[in-house]
């Protein structure tokens, strides 16, 4: 279980089982594999953007209204908060952003980025529930934008016609290198690959006239953040504008969607990194189009949208099989994985869907992953140990940068490969190996590196993993 780029390491560690919580029971009033209607969001809209936020509730920001063109797209944000089912007001973004980016970063924060040709950039500070603008991109991009989280803690924003990067120390955006082939016409996905680097995906040279010579050809570059490099992919089986990108824990990319040329035919297809290869699979039962699909603690993927049918796409047999309708048919809607192992499905546009929200239910419910403390209450002083000696890394026993530090937790997924984020002060660490903790059935071990650049004394730990942040314990740094 280990990325292609991180090496393994196993260490010896001290029982720590008196250390253990045990994660709050979840309300099973839902039948499992059902949608459920939840509270209302306070705006109708779509092409928003929904982030899962440390706290656990979820940031809805922007979007395009109902009633557009007569009104403008929003620049409204709301949360909702699981415990209550409610969504709140929570201020308003510094411009009007739809179909742009919303990145948590690890230190809690969130960059939203571009949107309807927007040059700008801003960010949520959940402490104090305020926008603020940073720097401006280097470019506009006319198509996605789409966004990654790198490993190095920075922001990798693509589009046409440049790819740029975040640097959240800094707050500003600087260009990579440029795209190995033509800049695509359409920029469909950007979807982190466990080894580190960036699946990109789209189109070139696309006309939509009716009798248009060159309807488009399928596009796939991979970008490598160590080495600021682009290089081609080769093979994508087929390409529209309505396909969503998974990352499988297998490692490898599920792209789902309406088939050639947009038609109303359901295709799929999976991108193996190993090999750098795509390969078909078996079809969707029924068309998504501007849907929406989300990666499950069970490894299987939620797929929403085009209509009522949803479905669940199975790794182990590369098929798809239903999974219940949802209450209204919606495109351009939001999926979010909560804390809880339900799926947020809110807004878009359809029938009757207006300001409408929506939970799934899944058959395998797993709650986000639990860092533990030597309080036992999830907080304060973590259970976070030296590798070398199995001294908990405290004010008394502080830590290093560089040196490597192991944890348990709870929720990560057995046979996955992707690794989880670590975030110490927040800054990314370098993951050196996760897997079953050894005589601990249902723990996982962690070994990851304390990274540079963090103030000496207490600094709180939080561990990301498929989206879902941990609860906040901490440690002391030298």
């Amino acid at each position: 279980m280990n990325p292609v780029r991180y090496a393994i390491r196993e260490f010896v560690v001290l029982p720590l089982a008196l250390w253990l919580m045990v994660a709050p029971a979840v309300a099973l009033a839902q039948s499992t594999g059902t949608f459920a209607p939840t509270g209302s969001m306070t705006t109708s809209r779509y092409d928003h953007t929904a982030t899962l936020l440390p706290n656990g509730m979820v940031l809805i920001a922007g979007g395009v209204p109902i009633n557009f063109p007569d009104a403008d797209v929003l620049a409204s944000a709301e949360l909702y908060d699981p415990a209550t089912g409610n969504f709140t007001a929570t201020g308003s973004m510094t411009t009007g952003r739809a179909q742009h980016t919303a990145t948590l970063l690890p230190d809690g924060r969130v960059l939203m980025a571009g949107g309807t040709e927007s040059l700008t950039a801003e960010i949520y500070d959940l402490s104090a529930a305020v926008f603020a603008r940073t720097g401006d991109m280097v470019a506009k991009t006319y198509s996605g934008p789409f966004a990654a989280l790198l490993r190095s803690g920075k922001v990798l924003v693509a589009g046409y016609p440049t790819a740029q990067i975040f640097d959240p120390a800094t707050g500003n955006f600087f260009a990579t290198s440029p795209y190995a082939a033509a800049a695509p016409s359409v920029l469909e996905s950007v979807t982190l690959l466990a080894d580190g680097r960036v699946l990109l995906t789209g189109a070139i040279n696309i006309c939509y006239e009716a009798l248009c010579a060159n309807p488009g050809a399928q596009w796939a570059e991979i970008y490598d953040p160590l080495a600021d490099h682009f290089s081609i992919a080769v093979g994508m089986q087929w390409w529209n504008d309505v396909y969503n990108a998974s990352l499988l824990t297998s490692g490898e990319i599920l792209l789902e969607g309406n088939g050639p040329g947009g038609g109303i035919q359901a295709e799929a297809q999976v991108f193996d990194p190993s090999d750098e290869t795509f390969r078909t699979v078996a079809s969707p039962l029924t068309s998504h189009g501007n849907g929406a699909a989300t990666l499950l603690p069970d490894g299987t993927v939620l797929v929403t949208g085009g209509g009522v049918l949803s479905e669940l796409y199975v790794q182990a047999n590369a098929a798809f099989s239903a999974a219940g309708n949802m209450i209204k048919a919606r495109e351009a809607h939001t999926a979010t994985l909560l804390r809880d192992g339900t799926v947020l499905i809110a807004g878009g546009f359809g029938p009757d869907v207006g300001s409408s929200a929506e939970l799934y239910k899944p058959a395998a419910l797993v709650q986000a992953p639990v860092l533990f403390s030597l309080s036992g209450n999830g907080e304060g002083q973590g259970a976070i140990w030296h590798a070398a000696s199995g001294a908990v890394a405290s004010p008394g026993n502080p830590a290093a940068a560089g040196e490597i530090l192991s944890m348990y937790t709870t929720s990560l997924t057995d046979g996955s490969v992707i690794p989880p984020l670590v975030a110490v002060g927040g800054h990314l660490s370098e993951i050196l190996f996760f897997g079953s903790a050894p005589g601990y059935r249902g723990y996982y071990q962690v070994n990851f590196r304390v990274p540079d650049g963090i103030a000496p004394g207490a600094a709180p730990v939080r561990l990301t993993y498929l989206g879902r942040p941990s609860n906040e314990v901490g440690i002391g740094v030298q």
